[in-house]
């Protein structure tokens, strides 16, 4: 099932300052996460009442494909570094594990997307809900498809909404194969031959970064958007009518953010900056905001290249984000400290 370019994770990667070793009130996350081998056949559905994954996804050969400025390969490092130190705000209820990454060697991205989506749906059948590491963007392809086979195989309904936090809609065409700006695109034609729904709502849409014609594929498909500038100008109000309408309709919501989304005051590491992008405390609100209709799925987040991020700044950012998402959904299931 997994090949070579799975490899689990390195427990040294996990370190940090440490203020005791026994008051679990004190702990940081490297001295909570434990590592998990998605080759191993014993592997058992995970029975305490809320776990997490990780799977880092290290690769940039889409952003390559897309002319982008490449780094983002080495994003769940820097990603996993600024968790490290995060304190456990959640109760012992709350395991969290690190599945280790796909890479990208001597490979296709094809194989490796195909990859990722064997290990996305292998986290979700062991109960433990997935937070993927980019990486570029091109990791929804393999992200979607690993909740989309976990759920065809599970027998439940595929109604998956997919909510992305993007400059950009990535709805290219790829008549020379995929890449970071054909994701959502691809979805959409994947759908289109099962004959499911494609639901796809982007938030942070740069009219400046999107040619008339992604605009009108955007409409053609049916996707809803925000953009940028209306995120800025106007009140949340309008904006969280529109994901309650929405959330609704979907059974599942899939989080996919790419870091670009931000404006490069926040999150100058990343393959295609934004002088005037989303300012992050907005996004954190929408994100809370759809956590709570308890669909959340599964979350990725993508672009962080270290290569280009001045004092950690956009890897720190993805780790706030991260701490985020656990805090909210730990608070959902009323195992917050």
């Amino acid at each position: 099932m997994f090949d070579k370019n799975y490899k689990p994770i390195e427990k040294s990667l996990w370190q940090g300052r440490v203020d005791s070793e026994t008051n679990f009130d004190a702990f940081r996350w490297h001295q909570w996460v434990e590592g998990i081998d998605l080759r191993e056949k014993n592997l058992n559905p995970y029975k305490n009442k809320l776990g997490f994954a990780f799977i880092g996804f290290c690769c940039d050969e889409g952003v390559k494909r897309n002319k982008g400025r490449i780094g983002a390969a080495k994003g769940p490092k820097s990603i996993r570094r600024e968790l490290a130190n995060l304190p456990c705000c959640f109760s012992k209820e709350v395991n969290i594990f690190d599945a280790g990454n796909i890479y990208c060697e001597n490979s296709t991205l094809e194989e490796s997307q195909n990859l990722l989506s064997k290990a996305v749906e292998k986290i979700l059948n062991l109960n433990l809900f997935p937070i993927v590491l980019g990486g570029g963007h091109e990791i929804a392809f393999g992200h979607y498809n690993g909740i989309s086979n976990y759920l065809t195989k599970k027998s439940i309904l595929q109604n998956i909404g997919i909510i992305n936090f993007d400059a950009h809609f990535d709805l290219r065409p790829y008549p020379n194969g995929g890449s970071s700006g054909t994701m959502f695109r691809q979805i959409a034609d994947a759908c289109k031959e099962k004959g499911l729904k494609y639901s796809y709502f982007c938030i942070g849409v740069q009219k400046r970064s999107n040619t008339v014609g992604l605009f009108k594929t955007a409409d053609r498909l049916g996707a809803e958007y925000i953009l940028a500038k209306d995120i800025t100008n106007n009140d949340n109000w309008n904006m969280l009518e529109r994901l309650d309408d929405f959330i609704k309709k979907r059974d599942h919501i899939y989080i996919t953010i790419c870091a670009d989304v931000f404006s490069s005051a926040f999150a100058p590491g990343v393959s295609a900056t934004q002088a005037l992008g989303l300012d992050p405390e907005k996004v954190l609100k929408f994100i809370k905001y759809i956590l709570r209709s308890n669909k959340v799925i599964s979350f990725d987040i993508a672009e962080v290249s270290p290569r280009f991020d001045q004092d950690k700044t956009t890897a720190n950012l993805a780790a706030v984000l991260i701490f985020s998402l656990v805090d909210t959904i730990s608070q959902i299931n009323n195992l917050s400290i």
